[in-house]
């Protein structure tokens, strides 16, 4: 069963229209008349889109549908479109601990403070957090940088102590990163 639900907000015509089409476009539909209604549904939906003439400033995941007439065909295709934008951006964010990464954006979120990351920082705590070991340096240079182990370099050490840096500084945590004998650990 699909589990995508398009919640269609004030908006009667096209419920009724989408309601009849219901299992010939494999969603559920759902008609939504207040605002109050529409906040408790949601709470209990994982993957939905608002179909609405007017943009609804307390929620997400919406589609404003402001070109009116519209094909059927063409509302079916958008609302695939976005629901596959929302899978993309569910996709891109890994939880960490307390931490959410957001792959994409290169972003690190707690608590709604945010850190900036560049690509390497974060492909460095996406290959530690992958593994419950310590990760020795000359897997982190040959996995995440891509050198050779013949080259003799720094660069993961000082890349790793400037994340933890960063890390500490916006989120007060020193143990984010730990080291131990045998390489770094996300702890």
């Amino acid at each position: 069963m699909n589990n995508q639900n398009i919640i269609v907000y004030r908006f009667s015509i096209l419920y009724k229209i989408l309601k009849e089409l219901e299992k010939d476009i494999n969603f559920r539909i759902l008609e939504i008349l207040d605002e109050k209604s529409l906040s408790n549904e949601i709470k209990n939906l994982n993957k939905y889109l608002i179909i609405t003439k007017k943009q609804i400033l307390k929620h997400n995941n919406q589609f404003i549908l402001t070109q009116i007439p519209i094909k059927i065909s063409k509302i079916i295709e958008k609302i695939n479109i976005e629901f596959l934008k929302l899978q993309f951006v569910e996709q891109s964010q890994v939880m960490i601990n307390r931490y959410t990464i957001d792959i994409n954006a290169r972003e690190m979120f707690s608590n709604n403070v945010k850190l900036k990351l560049t690509e390497k920082e974060v492909n460095t705590i996406i290959y530690l957090s992958k593994v419950n070991k310590p990760i020795s340096i000359n897997e982190l240079q040959t996995k995440v940088w891509g050198y050779h182990l013949d080259i003799e370099t720094h660069t993961v050490e000082t890349h790793i102590y400037r994340l933890r840096k960063k890390i500490s500084k916006i989120f007060f945590d020193d143990n984010f990163i730990i080291s131990k004998n045998d390489g770094y650990q996300i702890n």
